[in-house]
């Protein structure tokens, strides 16, 4: 996964700058049917049931990853592809912190319902 630019300048100001960064007390989980970038953008998914959802992570050493199975309701229309996955600081609107392609892009129909199973979003820092 990558850091936004907002999430960037945050940490370098945080750590190089003196201006103390506030981490969200809780983080959000969306799903994406095109790929967002380093300002933002993309195609987040929106109605038939979606919602982001909150996401706990874990960290052991250069990586983060999230600490338990992150399921979103079942669709109640079609999604469409699922790519890509973003990383939020609130439910509805607030900044992408970071995002990444999936390993492999899921059609969600009516009825599916997707899941991440614990442990396999990961962050790394390099």
């Amino acid at each position: 996964m990558s850091f936004t630019n907002h999430l960037e300048t945050e940490i370098l100001d945080h750590v190089f700058g003196g201006s103390a960064y506030t981490a969200p007390s809780t983080l959000y989980l969306g799903l994406y049917t095109s790929a967002p970038s380093d300002t933002g953008g993309g195609t987040e998914l929106s109605g038939s049931g979606y919602a982001r959802q909150a996401m706990a992570m874990s960290v052991s050493g250069n990586t983060a990853s999230n600490s338990a199975v992150e399921e979103f309701a079942t669709a109640t229309g079609s999604w469409g592809t699922v790519t890509h996955v973003g990383v939020f600081d609130a439910s509805t609107s607030g900044n992408l912190l970071a995002y990444g392609a999936l390993s492999a892009s899921k059609a969600i129909a009516t009825g599916d319902v997707f899941r991440i199973p614990a442990g396999d979003l990961d962050i790394t820092l390099d």
